[in-house]
């Protein structure tokens, strides 16, 4: 897997992620389910590598020559 997220995408993809996932322990509803998403966000910042910008070939880091 080659990395496809940059460093300014890894940023919000980690905040992002930690705002949602905060959903599941605030929200009382069904709708708190929901905050798990936010999961996905985190292990794709971390992991540097985003499967629908694979798809759609999409990438936001800079080129490696």
């Amino acid at each position: 897997m080659k990395e496809n997220v940059g460093k300014i995408d890894k940023g919000l993809r980690l905040i992002g992620g930690l705002a949602v996932t905060s959903l599941f322990f605030l929200l009382n509803s069904p709708l708190n389910l929901l905050g798990l998403l936010g999961i996905v966000f985190i292990i794709t910042s971390l992991m540097s590598w985003c499967p629908i910008y694979a798809i759609l070939g999409m990438k936001t880091c800079p080129s490696r020559k």
